[in-house]
């Protein structure tokens, strides 16, 4: 969809967590050995929820203000921003569900099932923002209101940029990583390319064991 606004780090943010759920699932699913403790013990799951609550919260007091003001002669239009919201307040309890139940090693289907739930909720949530609020948030705000919230979100992030920029670019498409990079100070994007990106490529961020059996499989 064609959009006035621009949306492509919103869309590389939405890429990035949908890559890191994708590992959670698939940690979590495994069994063998302690899912919950190898899950636990990855970098990825630290950064995932981190950047996650900060890019929520960012939403919550920035974003969503500004378009319920926008659209609140519409009831409709006010009610989609209403759920937007509130679909925040079931993902974060998630997050510690995750790691209330990697904290129990004897019991792998808890894991497993808060992990699936997980995917699934904020899965559900990305795909509603990207099929109805970015339509809306496009319709409604204008360019200097989007620019502002994304000011105001990049603040947010600015003192984990050495983390966050090869967090948010890693498997990116090379037109998504450039575009992004245009748009921050020349001076962050050397650094990225130069020291960040390379630094982050040699990090084990997410663990790698497969060998162990499927969930589901023990049983057969």
């Amino acid at each position: 969809m064609d959009y006035k606004l621009d949306m492509s780090v919103m869309l590389t943010m939405h890429a990035a967590l949908r890559r890191d759920l994708a590992e959670v699932a698939r940690i979590a699913g495994r069994r063998g050995r302690n899912a919950g403790g190898r899950l636990q013990a990855t970098l990825g799951w630290e950064q995932f929820k981190k950047f996650l609550v900060i890019h929520h919260h960012a939403e919550d007091d920035f974003l969503w203000p500004a378009l319920r003001a926008a659209v609140a002669a519409s009831a409709d239009q006010a009610a989609l921003v209403d759920a937007l919201e509130a679909e925040h307040s079931l993902i974060e309890p998630l997050l510690s569900a995750v790691d209330a139940a990697v904290g129990d090693p004897d019991d792998r289907q808890r894991l497993a099932e808060v992990a699936d739930e997980l995917v699934s909720q904020l899965g559900r949530h990305l795909d509603h923002e990207e099929t109805e609020g970015f339509a809306l948030i496009d319709a409604a705000l204008d360019p200097e209101e989007w620019q502002r919230f994304a000011k105001l979100h990049g603040g947010r992030l600015l003192g984990d940029a050495p983390t966050y920029v090869p967090w948010l670019l890693d498997g990116a498409a090379p037109k998504d990583a450039d575009g992004f990079l245009a748009k921050i100070p020349p001076h962050l994007a050397a650094s990225y390319r130069g020291q960040w990106a390379p630094r982050y490529a040699a990090l084990a961020i997410w663990d790698t064991d497969d060998e162990t059996t499927p969930a589901g499989a023990a049983d057969r």
